[in-house]
């Protein structure tokens, strides 16, 4: 398969696909998915980059003919209007509209919510860009798959960069946003920090409100605190918003900033964001990833994307596309391993456990607990006049397989069982 924009996509599971008996399914007028994603609020600068991103990855692949010959049809919900809302939009999507894939959601708490409900509705559902790593590791799923990794490999290869590129810090403080995702990623950071480097010092920890407008209290303390490194796992306006107080307040200079999530801020942020500041891309996502310029297609999307939107394509983008691809990948080759006009849904729940596909990074796997595989890349800032923002510089992009908890197992309890050797065993490949 071969479209573009979207790129090559294989089948490690294609015993399973080829043993599923071949079933006469006429074809449907249109593939209809509902998307969730944020429309309004803060995280809206997350948000509507990714709807903008599906509406022209979608576009594309009707007017190359479809997934099957099926064109896609697509709706959005908005993640902004909080849970009730959401969970009776996504449920009146599958039941009344007859959706028959759901792409959902960006929040961890929604996907939290989202997931038992695809389950109970019995609609394959891809989570598309939520990071929790509760999903499967407390439940076990049918309908519903990740297309990107979770918190574990990301937080760890965080800690990882953090440790290669400043060693001997000693204190370290948190600010994240007081929900689902801010808990577990630090969780996750905190425990892997403590067994790689069992000598750190946590001197804060902080978790301002989701959508808070004001950081005085916390950048006040934070100065006075003095920690070597200052974390914050937090994402969107939010972020944008932590990060512009304390560059006024003096702090950015004051500590080594870790990002894990500002690679989605980069262009907004604009000059407030000063070198040296460890960023991180929610896998291997950067419109100037190392080894994927130069390739038409990505070329052409990040240049597609920047023409229809005036903006740099970011994480939410490319985590919008991956699970395009996934799906596109996943129809296609049920269609032909099975030898269908149209497959089943059990056709295309077969197809997907053990599916190798690639978007806009290096290739992606969907393991058997349906939890996908995905490479991390972290750079650290430096000022780019060109750019009139902050690029990458000294990029190392990790292998998600050695960082990603075994099927089965709990993270924290896994990661509680490393020790300082791993950060040795853990080779990035790296870029200047």
């Amino acid at each position: 398969m071969t479209r573009t924009g979207l790129l090559s996509a294989t089948i490690l599971g294609a015993a399973l696909a080829l043993s599923a008996p071949a079933a006469a399914q006429d074809k449907p007028e249109s593939l209809k998915i509902g998307i969730t994603t944020f429309l309004t609020g803060p995280a809206s600068v997350f948000g509507v980059p990714a709807r903008d991103a599906a509406e022209m990855l979608i576009e594309q692949i009707n007017a190359d003919g479809g997934i099957g010959g099926v064109p896609v049809e697509a709706s959005f919900i908005d993640e902004g209007a909080g849970g009730e809302a959401l969970t009776t939009e996504y449920r009146r999507q599958v039941e009344d509209e007859g959706a028959d894939v759901m792409l959902a959601a960006i929040s961890s708490g929604n996907c939290t919510q989202l997931a038992p409900l695809a389950e109970d509705l019995q609609v394959i559902n891809l989570m598309w860009d939520c990071g929790t790593q509760r999903i499967f590791e407390e439940g076990d799923y049918t309908y519903v798959f990740r297309t990107q990794a979770n918190a574990t490999p990301e937080m760890l290869a965080s800690v990882l960069y953090l440790l290669r590129q400043k060693p001997d810090f000693q204190t370290i403080a948190v600010v994240n946003q007081d929900y689902a995702w801010g808990r577990d990623s630090w969780d996750i950071f905190s425990t892997a920090l403590k067994a790689l480097k069992p000598d750190v010092e946590i001197v804060g920890e902080f978790f301002p409100a989701f959508g808070a407008p004001d950081y005085s209290t916390e950048i006040s303390r934070l100065s006075a605190m003095r920690p070597d490194v200052i974390l914050s796992t937090s994402w969107g306006g939010d972020l944008d918003t932590f990060v512009q107080q304390a560059a006024q307040r003096g702090l950015m200079n004051q500590s080594t900033f870790v990002l894990p999530l500002a690679e989605s801020s980069l262009e907004r942020l604009g000059t407030a964001l000063p070198d040296a500041v460890i960023v991180g891309a929610r896998g291997d996502h950067y419109f100037q990833h190392p080894e994927m310029v130069g390739q038409e297609g990505f070329d052409s999307f990040v240049a597609d994307f920047r023409d229809r939107t005036g903006a740099y394509p970011i994480y939410s983008v490319f985590h919008m596309a991956q699970a395009l691809s996934a799906l596109e990948a996943a129809y296609e080759t049920a269609i032909e391993q099975n030898g269908v006009e149209w497959p089943t849904e059990e056709q295309v729940i077969a197809t997907l456990e053990g599916m190798e596909f690639q978007g806009f990074g290096r290739p992606v796997t969907i393991r058997a607990d349906h939890q996908g595989v995905e490479a991390q890349l972290l750079g650290t800032t430096t000022t780019d006049n060109d750019l009139g923002f902050a690029s990458l510089t000294d990029i190392a992009i990790y292998d998600g397989g050695p960082l990603t908890t075994p099927v089965g197992e709990n993270s924290i309890e896994w990661i509680e069982a490393l020790d300082p050797s791993f950060v040795d065993q853990v080779t990035p490949t790296t870029f200047d």
